[in-house]
C-alpha cells in the first residue's frame, strides 16, 4: 500500500516536504515504485524505482545465438514479438542476412499486430479507467467514463475485446501462436502465406477496420490518420457529440481536465524507426529536438552510477557494456539502467515515432504544448489508424509461392544490432558472438529509456522530469496526476529490468 513520511521528523517539527511512496502500481505489467517529494500541492522531485532484477542479459551468456530467438521474447508476455524481432534483426545483421521482400511484409504484419493490440489494451484497459475513480465524481461527464471505462464492468470492453482477439487470431494465423512465436527468424518468417489464407487475412483486417471506425473513432481511419492540425482536430471533435466514438470523448475529458499542461517531459523524442519495407521505413529513424535531427546510434550510452549494477563513472555504449547486479550500492535506487543519448535523457514511444516521421498534427500539438499526457494518448491513437492501414497494403502485397524466409550459416566471430520500436517505443539489442557462442546480448527496453533513474551528471530520467509540478490534492496518498502521467508513458517493468 502507498505510504506517507515525514521528512526530519525526529526533529518534532512537521516539514513542509513530505515523501510519498507509490506503489505498487495495478493495471501495469511487473514492479513499479515511484517516490515523491511534495511541496505543498506540487510534486518538487521524482524517483522511479524499479524494485524487480530478472537477468535475461546474464541467461544468454555462452548460449549458441539462435537460443536468443527462443530466450530473448521471454523477456515480456505483451510485447514478445518486439523481443523476437529485435533479436531476428540482431542475428540477421550477425550473419549479412537480407529478408526477402514477403519476409518483410510478413514480419512487418507480425509486429504491427501486437503494437496495435497494445495500444487498444493501453487505452481501454490501462489508462482511461484512472477517469472512473471517485475522486472525479463531481465532474459533469463523470457518469458516463464510469459507464463506459470502469476496469473490468465498462461496456467498451465488450466491444473492443473481441477485436483484440481478432488481431491475435490473425498473428495466430501468421505466427503460429503469441506470444513467443518461433516463426519470426533473422531471414524472415518461417510461416508462408497461402492465396485462400491472404484473403482471411484481410478479412480478419477488415472486422477490425470496422470496429476501430465504428467505435473508436467514429470516423474513417483516413480521415484521423490525416488530421494536420490543432484547428483541424478541434473541428472534427465537435463535429459529433462526445459520446459518439471514444476518441471523441477522451478530446473532451482531456479539455476539461487540462491535460496538455499535465506530464511534460524531456520535449527530446528518439525513434529508431520502424516496419522496414524495400530499403526504407514506414515509420522513419530519427531525433526531435528543436526540429528534427539525425539519429546517431554510436551516442547511445547507458549510466550505471544510480542502478544496483556493477560498472564504473562513464557511461558506456551498450555494445561494451555489461549487466552485472550488485544488491548493495551506495547512491543506487534501482534495477533500472540509465540511457542516455549524447548525454541527454531523451523520451522513446509514439509520441517520438510520430514526431520522427512527420505526421503534421502532432508536431503541432508538440509545438504548441511539448510531451504531455494528452499528446502521448492522442499519439498512440493516431497511430494505431495508421498501422491498420499499412497493414492492409502490406496484406494485398503479399505474394504467395514466393520466398517468406531466407537462410545463412552464424559466424564464429561477429556481432550485430537490433533495433525495433515496439508499441511503448524504441527497443534495442546488441549482441557479439565469439567462438560460437554469445559473449554479450545487451537490451534497451522502451520503459528502460522513460523510467530510468538519474546519471551520473544527477540528470534525472523522463518520467522523473515529468512528474516535477504534478498536482497533490488535499490528503491525496496515491496522487490521481501522477497516476495519469505514470501511465501515459505506458510501462512494461518487466521489460524495463529484463
Amino acid at each position: 500500500m502507498p505510504r506517507t513520511l515525514l521528512l526530519n521528523a525526529n526533529s518534532g517539527v512537521v516539514p513542509a516536504v513530505t515523501r510519498i511512496v507509490v506503489g505498487p502500481f495495478n493495471r501495469v505489467e511487473g514492479d513499479l515504485e515511484v517516490r515523491l517529494d511534495v511541496d505543498g500541492d506540487r510534486v518538487r522531485e521524482a524517483w522511479v524505482v524499479s524494485p524487480l532484477y530478472r537477468g535475461f542479459e546474464q541467461m544468454l551468456l555462452g548460449k549458441a545465438p539462435l537460443d536468443a530467438l527462443v530466450i530473448a521474447p521471454r523477456i515480456c508476455g505483451i510485447c514478445s514479438v518486439s523481443q523476437s524481432m529485435a533479436a531476428a534483426y540482431a542475428l540477421a545483421q550477425a550473419q549479412g542476412l537480407q529478408m526477402p521482400r514477403n519476409g518483410q511484409r510478413a514480419t512487418n504484419l507480425i509486429l504491427a499486430c501486437e503494437n496495435l493490440a497494445d495500444h487498444l489494451t493501453h487505452f481501454y484497459l490501462f489508462f482511461m479507467p484512472d477517469f472512473a475513480r471517485p475522486v472525479y465524481a463531481d465532474q459533469s461527464w463523470y457518469a458516463g467514463v464510469v459507464e463506459r471505462f470502469r476496469a473490468g464492468t465498462g461496456s467498451a470492453l465488450r466491444e473492443v475485446l473481441p477485436g483484440r482477439a481478432q488481431l491475435l487470431h490473425l498473428m495466430g494465423l501468421m505466427a503460429g501462436k503469441w506470444p513467443h512465436s518461433l516463426s519470426l527468424q533473422p531471414g524472415g518468417s518461417t510461416r508462408a502465406v497461402q492465396p485462400q489464407e491472404r484473403i482471411r487475412l484481410g478479412m480478419i483486417l477488415a472486422g477490425v477496420r470496422q470496429l476501430l471506425e465504428r467505435t473508436t473513432f467514429g470516423d474513417r481511419l483516413e480521415t484521423i490518420a490525416g488530421l494536420d492540425s490543432a484547428a483541424a482536430l478541434a473541428v472534427w471533435r465537435d463535429a459529433a457529440p462526445p459520446d459518439s466514438s471514444d476518441f471523441r470523448r477522451f478530446l473532451h475529458l482531456a479539455d476539461a481536465l487540462d491535460l496538455t499542461t499535465l506530464g511534460r517531459g524531456v520535449d527530446r523524442f528518439m525513434s529508431v524507426g520502424s516496419y522496414p519495407l524495400d530499403g526504407r521505413r514506414c515509420f522513419a529513424r530519427g531525433l526531435w529536438w528543436n526540429g528534427l535531427q539525425p539519429l546517431d546510434l554510436a551516442g547511445i550510452t547507458e549510466d550505471l552510477s544510480h542502478s544496483w549494477m556493477f560498472g564504473g563513472v562513464e557511461p558506456q555504449h551498450p555494445s561494451a557494456g555489461n549487466t552485472v547486479p550488485v544488491a548493495e550500492k551506495p547512491g543506487a535506487y534501482t534495477w533500472c539502467k540509465a540511457p542516455r543519448l549524447r548525454g541527454e535523457a531523451v523520451e522513446v514511444g509514439a509520441l517520438a515515432r510520430q514526431l520522427v516521421d512527420g505526421q503534421p498534427l502532432m508536431r503541432a500539438l508538440v509545438a504548441a504544448s511539448g510531451g504531455n499526457v494528452a499528446n502521448r494518448v492522442i499519439a498512440r491513437l493516431i497511430e494505431a489508424a495508421r498501422i491498420l492501414v499499412e497493414m492492409e497494403s502490406w496484406v494485398r502485397a503479399l505474394r504467395p509461392g514466393e520466398p517468406f524466409c531466407d537462410h545463412a550459416v552464424i559466424p564464429d566471430e561477429a556481432q550485430g544490432v537490433g533495433l525495433v520500436e515496439a508499441a511503448r517505443g524504441s527497443l534495442g539489442h546488441w549482441l557479439r558472438i565469439r567462438n560460437g557462442r554469445i559473449l554479450n546480448y545487451q537490451i534497451i527496453a522502451p520503459t528502460t529509456w522513460n523510467f530510468s533513474p538519474r546519471d551520473h551528471q544527477g540528470l534525472p530520467g523522463p518520467l522523473e522530469q515529468a512528474l516535477v509540478g504534478a498536482p497533490v490534492r488535499p490528503g491525496e496518498r496515491t496522487p490521481v496526476a501522477v497516476q495519469h502521467i505514470v501511465r501515459s508513458f505506458d510501462p512494461c517493468m518487466v521489460c524495463t529490468v529484463h
